[in-house]
């Protein structure tokens, strides 16, 4: 087998960021017939299939969605290291889905500009099970969820209770702590659930307690907005409450509800030369 090249990589990675060969083509500046020609090399060069094309919109096969992922990763380290490389200082980028460190992260982001004045960071949410490690958007990610992927590693940094979202006019949101069943006594009100990064589960409950009805969102925003209106109640961690205050929700601390774990993320091959750095600052703040 031939060598993959960068431009195959950056090909496929188009052809996923676009959806169609035209479009694909426009953002490498490049023909279609020579962009098409690019796929097909790498497919014969990695032996197998890649994109099928039978339909009018691109669809990648499994195999062409591992490599694209691995690809995306590929390209994000070059970047970093060429930056380095030049001494081209870009920022740190530090992914989260729903909290980073709660009550923590001022904190953790003042000493890091004391220390590392010049090395800027970037705090972004990534609606992904990865918190954008596995794309090569962040460079490091507080996640409260492992995620399965061999590229990523993660740590345990701490435990944080969990709390029950309420829209504020519920029963029970004027209590200091409740109990899982008391908040699946009202069958009518269903749990509210993000799957890719949300902690919650119907698992947390007894099997005869358990919610009667999930709904699913798509993110934080979306969490809080279908509680606050009266269309569900949440269960989250608290690092959540203390980073997403609304003014129609009420946050109340579950009594018997497992701790949720907060994790640091990384990519087996950092793609910041200052990500071991923050990981040091990063434990200094939540063991002191």
């Amino acid at each position: 087998m031939d060598d993959v090249e960068l431009r195959h990589l950056r090909a496929l990675h188009a052809l996923a960021e676009a959806g169609t060969v035209t479009g694909a083509a426009a953002r490498l500046h490049m023909t279609q017939p020579a962009l098409s020609r690019t796929l097909a090399q790498l497919e014969a060069r990695v032996g197998v299939q890649l994109v099928d094309r039978s339909s009018r919109r691109l669809v990648f096969t499994s195999a062409g969605t591992a490599l694209l992922g691995h690809g995306r990763a590929i390209l994000a380290h070059l970047e970093a290291a060429l930056a380095d490389t030049r001494t081209v200082s870009r920022p740190l980028r530090i992914g989260y889905t729903c909290a980073v460190l709660g009550q923590q992260t001022v904190p953790l982001l003042r000493s890091w500009r004391r220390t590392h004045p010049h090395v800027r960071l970037d705090v972004v949410r990534q609606d992904n099970s990865t918190a954008g490690l596995a794309t090569g958007d962040t460079d490091v990610a507080v996640l409260r969820t492992v995620p399965p992927d061999p590229r990523i590693r993660t740590e345990a940094l701490y435990t944080e209770d969990r709390v029950a979202a309420l829209p504020d006019d519920h029963p029970l949101a004027g209590r200091d702590r409740v109990l899982l069943a008391e908040l699946t006594a009202r069958p009518d009100l269903p749990l509210a659930l993000w799957p890719d990064t949300g902690t919650a589960s119907p698992d947390l409950w007894p099997a005869d307690r358990r919610p009667a009805r999930t709904v699913e969102v798509g993110n934080v925003d979306e969490w809080l907005n279908l509680i606050a209106t009266g269309g569900a109640f949440g269960l989250g961690a608290a690092g959540t409450a203390e980073s997403h205050g609304h003014p129609g929700v009420r946050f109340v601390l579950v009594a018997d509800a497992p701790a949720a774990t907060v994790y640091l993320a990384r990519p087996a091959h950092p793609t910041h030369p200052r990500t071991e750095d923050f990981v040091a600052a990063v434990r200094e703040v939540v063991s002191a």
